[in-house]
């Protein structure tokens, strides 16, 4: 069986334009640049032909890899459960211990994580060393700038 992809609600729906435009709007276009490309005459030294054939073959593969991970999409919704536990979807305050400096971040699937937004990957170190820990908890996790102690400070959503 395939394995799932965990994901929120609003990841799936991007996920979902994403797919949209790669369709409707990036592929007609791309097919317009092979079209232009051929009218050049001799395909065969086509510098822009040989472009254009390129990005379909990469557009091809995006809108593949797109629909099997919304064919495996599992779409959490953590709102109906309480945030006594640090699980996905919740959003975690923590404080380095070290440091004193606080940070926050929401545990979402893999294509939503983006750290400048505070959204992290469920499978990335901070999260897996986080999960099913509560409010006053130590944990050290291993980040590419070493190993860091953090305090969970709170938990809830957002």
């Amino acid at each position: 069986m395939a394995q799932r992809v965990p994901m929120t609600r609003e990841g799936y729906e991007a996920l979902k334009a994403t797919l949209v435009r790669l369709k409707t709007v990036e592929r007609p276009e791309n097919v317009k640049d092979i079209e232009e490309a051929r009218a050049h005459g001799d395909i065969s030294e086509n510098a822009e032909f040989n472009a254009a054939k390129e990005r379909q073959a990469h557009l091809a593969g995006q809108i593949v890899m797109t629909e099997d991970k919304l064919a495996r999409a599992q779409v959490i919704d953590p709102t109906g459960q309480t945030p006594e536990k640090v699980h996905f979807g919740v959003t975690v305050r923590l404080e380095d211990s070290e440091t004193g400096e606080q940070v926050r971040y929401r545990i979402v699937g893999e294509d939503e994580a983006d750290i400048s937004k505070g959204l992290i990957s469920v499978t990335s170190p901070v999260a897996q060393a986080l999960m099913s820990r509560e409010v006053g908890d130590e944990v050290r996790v291993k980040v590419p700038k070493g190993t860091r102690q953090l305090e969970i400070l709170g938990i809830g959503f957002e």
